[in-house]
């Protein structure tokens, strides 16, 4: 995976760790079942607080590698957590962190650009995972119907 939005990473020096910073506050965890870790997924960063809390600020997205059903169906038991049919094609085909799952929170998806996220997370790294040439992310969203999301770009919501 990716992370981003660390405010310290701002002109932080080549190799300074960064993943601590952050507003005063934690935003409360949302687990929902229909969104999971598959590659693309964008997630709320958080520290290892036992509410499940989420980061102020911080996020990643998940690049994961493709699954065995084997071990999608050690995860579902291990945790109490079933998939649908297609959530476990996808964490097989498209991969996927699926340990992550009902862990921190998923927000939103990748819908197109899977190449860019592949591409960063190919980067040379140095200490604590950090790229050893910084990778600035500037990030835009617009909020968007659904129906508008499927005809522009061709995604198809999964069924509940």
């Amino acid at each position: 995976m990716i992370q981003g939005g660390d405010p310290n990473s701002r002109n932080a020096p080549a190799g300074q760790m960064l993943g601590a910073g952050g507003l005063p506050y934690r935003i409360p965890a949302e687990f929902d079942t229909s969104f999971f870790h598959k590659k693309g997924a964008l997630a709320a960063a958080r520290d290892n607080n036992p509410e499940k809390a989420s980061s102020s600020c911080q996020f990643y997205i998940v690049q994961g590698k493709p699954r065995t059903l084997a071990e999608i169906v050690q995860l579902e038991r291990q945790r109490n957590n079933p998939y649908s049919a297609a959530q476990k094609a996808l964490y097989q085909s498209l991969g996927g962190t699926p340990h992550l799952d009902l862990n921190y929170t998923v927000f939103g998806e990748v819908i197109q650009g899977l190449e860019v996220l592949d591409n960063i997370a190919a980067m040379a790294t140095g200490p604590n995972d950090r790229p050893v040439q910084d990778v600035a992310m500037k990030i835009t969203y617009e909020v968007l119907p659904r129906t508008k999301i499927s005809k522009l770009y061709g995604y198809q919501y999964p069924t509940p």
